[in-house]
């Protein structure tokens, strides 16, 4: 069957405003993160519906870790919780969970919860979720130069396709749309080398707010767009003089 190549094959989304959201509200910062992970579970389902294959979400950059301390544990605790409350239902659902990013900062209980959801959702195939957690894209590139050179390879034998398939998100082909919640406009270290190519999407909606509209949205502003890929597209091609 053909893919409707209106339809982003890859997502990626930065769940930005989750603090905000939480502070309209008068709520400590910690419930707008619950309420984020909710919104993610409802997005996750909508991306697969619409014929997306991938999703990649920025769930704890490699810079997070500056945050109030009790917020850096809160969000650790949620991640337990979360995957205790969630996994069957997206196992159930048919999605595949990966984790990427540095693993050896959290704690142990931590990366177990990780590997069991990994070991629970590996043979799911209707879409694969990608959770960036103590993820940055520079992180990401330094990593994947470092266990090239372990490998020996020598530096003409350094490519673009060769150091993809160092990069954290090897499983995965390159984000086609990337999606940032919360009013920010900047890619803030997610996917550096991956998004080179992606259309980008910027909204205020803040991310516990994200529904399905906004996302049918999204969509639509890609759906509208022509990827060149840095060609020329034929109706665009310019005239030679004279």
């Amino acid at each position: 069957m053909k893919r409707d190549l209106s339809v982003p094959r890859h997502v990626a989304i930065v769940m930005d405003g989750n603090g905000r959201w939480a502070k309209k509200r008068y709520l400590p910062r910690f419930f707008g993160h619950k309420a984020g992970v909710d919104a993610l579970v409802k997005v996750i389902n909508a991306c697969a519906d619409r014929g997306v294959e991938y999703l990649t979400v920025f769930a704890f950059s490699s810079e997070n870790w500056k945050r109030p301390e009790d917020e850096v544990s809160g969000l650790m605790g949620l991640v337990l919780v979360a995957v205790t409350k969630y996994l069957g239902k997206l196992a159930r659902d048919g999605v595949k969970i990966v984790i990427v990013g540095d693993r050896n900062a959290v704690s142990d209980r931590l990366r177990a919860a990780w590997a069991e959801a990994e070991e629970t959702t590996r043979h799911n195939t209707r879409i694969t979720l990608s959770v960036a957690f103590n993820y940055g894209g520079r992180w990401d590139v330094v990593q994947a130069c470092r266990h090239a050179v372990a490998d020996g390879l020598q530096p003409d034998e350094i490519t673009e396709a060769r150091l993809s398939g160092y990069m954290a998100m090897k499983h995965a082909p390159d984000p086609d749309l990337f999606i940032r919640t919360g009013g920010e406009v900047r890619i803030s270290n997610f996917l550096l080398w991956q998004v080179a190519y992606s259309e980008l999407v910027f909204t205020d909606c803040l991310w516990p707010d994200f529904d399905v509209h906004a996302l049918d949205a999204a969509l639509a502003a890609y759906a509208a767009r022509e990827r060149r890929f840095g060609a020329v597209s034929p109706g665009h091609a310019d005239v030679p003089a004279g």
